[in-house]
């Protein structure tokens, strides 16, 4: 069985306006005002020196509860310390909006997977990710 050369120039075209497609998609993304709304979030927390210090005591907290309960150490106070400190981070204004705004970006970029995913046999945003699946 032999290859139309033909058929191969087909996939050449195909892959070249797919890539061209995923460009306009892309940028058309970046365009979304969730999506500048959500770029403003993420640049204040990164700026916020409030926010990255709380940042840095939830993920120090967070580590010593995860050692602590693969070692079956950890206690019900442990918890309650690690959500206490989730909660003020959460608190901090800037990390309050960036949760926002993250969140609404989610849901339209979803929609979005949904509406890529519909022709096709796999949910192309979940199998774009990389991520496996057990």
């Amino acid at each position: 069985m032999s290859v139309d050369s033909t058929d191969s120039e087909t996939d050449v075209d195909a892959a070249v306006r797919a890539t061209e497609l995923a460009n306009e998609l892309g940028d058309a993304i970046t365009d979304l005002s969730s999506y500048q709304r959500f770029a403003e979030a993420k640049a204040a927390v990164e700026n916020s020196e409030e926010a990255q210090a709380k940042i840095q005591e939830f993920e120090s907290i967070r580590e010593e509860f995860m050692m602590a309960r693969q070692t079956g150490d950890a206690t019900n106070e442990d918890l309650r310390e690690l959500q206490a400190t989730q909660e003020e981070l959460h608190d901090i204004p800037e990390m309050s909006e960036y949760l926002e705004a993250q969140s609404q970006l989610e849901l339209e970029l979803q929609e979005l997977n949904e509406m890529i995913s519909a022709p096709l046999s796999v949910d192309f945003g979940q199998k774009a990710g990389g991520c496996c699946e057990d």
